[in-house]
């Protein structure tokens, strides 16, 4: 191939490539997910990725932002418009109001899919990601919006987190409902001020105080006053489950048009990360959409490059560690096929090995060895063949133990 014609190695800007470091850790980031939202008694379901464009285009399903701008969006071969998912929640109401009749109530589902949106690459934001998400049906209870609160809480210390670690912010969408009532707003304003409310944490303090007088809203309205009572209740249900780094905050609004109640964001307190890590609320009509009467539900939603960035500026990362147990070396190439029984023999006692093949020498295999981490080598010559007896080599300590053949699995299974 000329260099002309060479193709490029980078993957597709605002994707990852995962090799197997960093494969390792998004397979440890979603096992917690999973341990931790089983033990909360949550079942986990899934769906395609490509979904009907309507369901994303529908009233209240999702922001005009992320419907123009941010989804990847194209028409089948069957002349179908379809969409990469941007998101789960209007997949799982739609799933929910499939089947309403069969469900029982209240409803623990969670789901683990990847998610597009197109949009700007930047620390914490991917174009592809893979995202937890977690939601209640069918109970308007606060003790509902607590046990969803406090389980996001449990999911962050899942991960090592301590209370100081991060806190909970607390809105409702209810109250600022009645101030968009109480100030005459119509819908175009109404969106704009939550609009606002979205990107204040990204503003300076004088910018948003200035928009906001712009809007025609009195900061009084938006800093502080009484906390509204279901915010109230989910308040002293989570103090009595111990999470005591909430409150409340009147600007915490989310993006999504469909939430009816509650919304919460958990914030890292952490000084180089200081942003939303998850966050979710309460939308008690996206399944009215589907037809039949609404059905009320709860969630939140976490991605892994967001979690990532969370554990990796406290050190919470763990270290990698291959699969692989043992490396079976040969002294010379003609010994393959007798390397590639003793590995067979270690696999059936189920000891993760690999073999290599002679191609190289002996110092160059163990090297190999070293440079995929694997923590112990055994080598196959002749004389260990005729003997019957293997040397097994750890690689960190450089120590050597001896073991008859019928017996190497026996030091790997201590």
């Amino acid at each position: 191939m000329s260099k002309k014609n060479t193709l490029s190695t980078e993957s597709y800007k605002g994707v990852r490539d995962f090799y197997p470091e960093d494969q390792a850790l998004l397979n440890y980031i979603i096992a917690t997910w999973r341990t931790t939202a089983e033990r909360w008694g949550f079942v986990e379901y899934h769906a395609s990725i490509l979904e009907p464009s309507e369901l994303y285009k529908a009233k209240g399903a999702d922001n005009e932002e992320i419907i123009s701008e941010q989804t990847y969006t194209f028409e089948d071969r069957g002349g179908r418009e379809v969409t990469l998912r941007p998101e789960m929640t209007p997949t799982v109401a739609r799933m929910v109001a499939q089947r309403r009749r069969e469900l029982g109530y209240p409803l623990r589902w969670y789901s683990i899919p990847n998610c597009f949106r197109y949009e700007r690459p930047q620390r914490g934001r991917l174009r592809e990601f893979w995202q937890f998400n977690a939601d209640i049906f069918g109970s308007r209870s606060s003790a509902s919006d607590a046990e969803i609160i406090a389980f996001a809480a449990a999911l962050m210390r899942a991960f090592g987190a301590t209370e100081g670690d991060f806190e909970i912010r607390i809105g409702s969408r209810t109250h600022l409902d009645e101030i968009c009532q109480e100030l005459g707003f119509d819908d175009a304003k109404k969106k704009a001020l939550l609009a606002l409310l979205d990107r204040k944490n990204k503003m300076p303090v004088a910018d948003f105080a200035r928009a906001a007088g712009d809007l025609g809203v009195p900061l009084s309205l938006l800093e502080g006053g009484k906390v509204p009572k279901e915010v109230a209740e989910a308040l002293s249900f989570l103090e009595g489950l111990g999470v005591s780094n909430a409150r409340y905050d009147p600007t915490i609004v989310r993006g999504f048009t469909y939430y009816t109640g509650i919304v919460f964001e958990i914030f890292d307190t952490h000084p180089d990360n200081n942003r939303a890590v998850m966050g979710g609320g309460r939308y008690d009509n996206l399944t009215e959409l589907f037809g039949g009467d609404p059905l009320p539900g709860i969630g939140f939603a976490v991605s892994d490059e967001v979690m990532r960035i969370f554990m990796d500026v406290r050190g919470l990362i763990p270290q990698y560690l291959p699969p692989t147990k043992v490396y079976v070396a040969v002294a010379e190439e003609s010994l393959a096929g007798e390397a590639l029984q003793l590995a067979n023999e270690l696999r059936s006692a189920g000891i993760a090995t690999a073999v290599d093949y002679g191609e190289r020498k002996l110092g160059d295999q163990i090297k190999i060895a070293s440079k995929h981490r694997i923590p112990f080598v055994i080598v196959v010559g002749q004389n260990e063949i005729t003997s019957g007896t293997f040397s097994i080599k750890n690689l960190d300590t450089g120590e050597e133990v001896s073991y008859e053949r019928s017996r190497l699995a026996d030091f790997f299974n201590a």
